[in-house]
């Protein structure tokens, strides 16, 4: 009788006790082999000596991974900008390997163990060749393929139900979901703004079916209405000009004078002037705001800006901006309203459609004019570091050194602010703020407490970049720099009550002229702590302005309602013409500017209206010629012409200084 060995996996070693017992491990050959084996080292080891060796050395093991980054940011919604991330995971994975066991008691490993005792049984079968055994065989391999028969899946048609896991914590509502993400939210709103514009096609295709007929009737009425609408657009420009045309007409003898008209009388008065009115401008919407700032765009010599609001602190409310031009009387030629009053107003040089805007909250805009739209262009806000007090004054500077366009602001709060507009954004940066010596005052608990000036006008120098002058509610003028945040260059103890306005003079490079409440108008050297000339005019002054002309002449307006021209080459002591703009009670001038090129002056007052006044010719005299001697004309003698008054005036010390 045969004897067969067990059937045996793939992969097993059939070892026999016979062949196990029968081998025997000796002879010469294995202790040669032992005795020959000896330690290989390397010839640069280090060799260690026997307390070297005994030393015992701790090793300490940390749960941290070098590894593990140190500078992660995420962006937080909540702050609006990216965070950097103080809990890193420090987990490492140095090996991961997917198990593929399976459950003996679900369903697929009931069926891989079928599988696997039919692949033995059939590799088993080959080697049992007894009819008894054959015939075992057989009925096993019948009774496997019968559980196989019963226990086969259901068709692929049929779906297998899937058993739920009562250890999957993913499918139960209490799992922590996370908050959808941004982009996720803008995807999911434009598809279903593309499923609506999908429906609306599909709609109008089946609407446009049956009505196709009716179009074409119809035709000729859409082309018409179509065409009527794009003339209209057309045409603006044409109907701005008719309109120019039927304001001149209708105001031909203002029209008249302000071209060719000249006072007589002021060939018999010498020292005397007078002015003359003109147009007069005002909007419905703007009765009840005050004139805050004016100023004349520096490329169309006929356009000029107005911000309007309110000095009031209890009536504030809206604010308007609106420009004229001297050729349209009856309506500005641009309106826009804002949330809060504007206080002042500036154009840009190179750029005349800009205008940089100060409103009372302390917030700063650029309105581009351009643009078809009532909204500012660019705007401050309170995470961008506007002003915490009204703004009252802005002026543009020189673009920065990437070409970026720059202004400054000056407000309450005592800062002095330079905004730079990068990438359609205003960043801001303080350039000094208006703190001096015994400025610190007591607060709770013996602490010492800074308080700053408040800002209230400044101007910067016309030749020097660097240079510029503040003025604040506290009488002082401070000359600064944009070179020094920390420290002033001089301070000018001007004035009793607030500086209204400060302003150097467009020729010479050491003068300046300040106005203030406490009803004074002087006139600065930079370099002396004292005025050179001081006029004292019996009411509050709102506004000064030098004129673009003459370097000895100047206009101020008082609350009173008057305007005061002055000349220094002809009258040192007095103005040359002080004339009642306003007659209304209740009324007060607020602010005065020269036209750059005519003579004319534009005055706005606290009820909404601009007044345009032309200057008589002895307001405006030039230089008289001589016989036989060409009349000697431009900057260098307008500024000889100042100094020659200013050595009158100066001190024997400080004449010898100079």
């Amino acid at each position: 009788m045969l004897f067969f060995p067990p059937c045996s996996m793939p992969g097993e070693v059939l070892l026999w006790e016979g062949a196990k017992h029968s081998q025997s491990w000796s002879g010469d050959g294995v202790d040669e082999w032992a005795a020959a084996k000896t330690l290989v080292k390397p010839p640069d080891q280090l060799e260690l000596t026997e307390a070297e060796l005994k030393e015992e050395i701790t090793r300490i093991l940390t749960a941290n991974n070098p590894h593990a980054p140190q500078n992660i940011v995420r962006y937080s919604f909540k702050k609006r900008a990216y965070t950097p991330i103080n809990y890193v995971d420090q987990m490492a994975v140095h090996f991961s390997l997917n198990g593929n066991m399976i459950p003996k008691d679900s369903d697929e490993g009931r069926r891989q163990s079928i599988r696997l005792s039919t692949a033995a049984g059939s590799h088993c079968s080959i080697f049992f060749q007894t009819a008894g055994e054959e015939e075992a065989g057989g009925s096993g391999t019948a009774e496997t393929a019968e559980r196989a028969e019963a226990e086969e899946p259901p068709p692929s048609g049929v779906k297998e139900q899937k058993l739920a896991n009562q250890f999957n914590f993913i499918e139960r509502a209490s799992r922590t979901l996370n908050n959808p993400m941004q982009w996720e939210i803008y995807d999911a709103y434009v598809e279903e703004l593309q499923k609506m514009e999908r429906s609306k096609e599909k709609e109008k295709s089946k609407a446009q079916v049956p009505k196709k007929e009716e179009e074409k009737k119809k035709g000729r009425r859409l082309t018409s209405l179509e065409s009527q609408s794009d003339d209209i657009t057309k045409i603006s420009k044409a109907a701005k000009i008719m309109e120019r045309m039927v304001n001149q007409n209708t105001f031909d003898d203002i029209a008249q004078d302000f071209k060719y008209f000249e006072d007589a009388s002021d060939e018999y008065r010498d020292h005397e002037g007078t002015l003359l009115p003109l147009w007069k401008f005002q909007y419905d919407k703007t009765k009840r705001l005050a004139v805050t700032a004016i100023s004349w765009n520096p490329k169309y010599k006929d356009l000029f800006a107005v911000g309007y609001g309110s000095y009031d602190f209890l009536k504030q409310g809206q604010g308007m901006l609106l420009l004229y031009t001297l050729k349209n009387p009856s309506f500005p030629e641009y309106v826009f309203s804002s949330e809060s009053g504007i206080m002042c107003l500036d154009f840009n040089n190179d750029h005349p459609y800009l205008v940089a805007v100060g409103f009372y909250d302390g917030n700063v805009a650029i309105y581009n004019l351009k643009k078809a739209t009532s909204q500012p262009s660019y705007k401050s806000s309170a995470n961008s570091g506007k002003h915490t007090e009204p703004v009252w004054q802005v002026k543009w500077q020189k673009d920065d050194m990437d070409n970026n366009l720059n202004f400054f602001s000056v407000s309450s709060d005592g800062r002095i602010v330079s905004w730079t507009l990068v990438k359609n954004e205003l960043v801001h940066t303080d350039v000094i703020k208006l703190s001096g010596e015994g400025t610190t005052m007591q607060g709770p608990e013996g602490l010492q407490l800074q308080t700053l000036g408040s800002g209230t006008s400044f101007d910067f120098h016309k030749k020097i970049d660097n240079l510029f002058l503040v003025g604040t509610e506290e009488g002082k003028i401070y000359k600064c720099s944009k070179c020094y945040s920390s420290q002033f260059l001089d301070v000018f103890e001007a004035h009793h009550m607030a500086v209204d306005s400060v302003s150097w003079n467009p020729y010479h490079l050491k003068v300046f002229i300040s106005c203030s409440s406490d009803w004074t108008v002087k006139i600065w050297d930079h370099t002396i702590k004292t005025p050179m000339f001081v006029y004292d005019l019996n009411s509050a002054v709102g506004d000064v302005a030098w004129s673009p002309y003459s370097s000895t002449v100047f206009a101020a307006v008082t609350t009173d309602g008057k305007a005061h021209v002055f000349d220094l080459s002809v009258n040192k002591y007095e103005a040359l013409c002080t004339q009642l703009v306003v007659a209304k009670k209740k009324n007060k001038i607020t602010h005065i500017q020269f036209n750059p090129v005519y003579p004319v002056v534009i005055v706005g007052d606290e009820r909404g209206h601009i007044t345009s006044l032309k200057l008589s010719p002895n307001l405006r005299r030039m230089p008289k010629e001589k016989k036989g001697q060409e009349v000697k004309k431009g900057p260098e003698v307008e500024i000889a012409k100042l100094d020659k008054l200013l050595n009158l005036v100066r001190d024997p010390e400080t004449k010898a200084g100079k």
